[in-house]
């Protein structure tokens, strides 16, 4: 189970898509390259059930990663609790 991966975009309109998934990178360093080429891109695109989903930046809230991964070269807060 350690391949396994999952995602959840909560977009501005309170909505939310849940996604899981095999790992995508094949070590820590080319993942922090490809979250860092994500954010310059401003979308995010997915190929789930044979089809491809666009989602712009621009109408998402906040993405959700389990598990967080490690990303070399890139500043992160860790050990963070969620508080309502």
């Amino acid at each position: 189970m350690e391949n396994k991966r999952a995602l959840t975009v909560y977009f501005s309109d309170g909505s939310k898509l849940s996604l899981d998934f095999p790992r995508q990178a094949p070590n820590e360093h080319a993942a922090a390259v490809k979250v860092d080429e994500l954010l310059k891109k401003r979308h995010l695109l997915v190929e789930a059930d044979g089809a491809m989903l666009l989602i712009p930046f621009e109408n998402v809230k906040y993405l959700q990663v389990y598990p967080a991964p490690s990303l070399p070269g890139l500043d992160c807060i860790k050990g963070a609790s969620i508080v309502d």
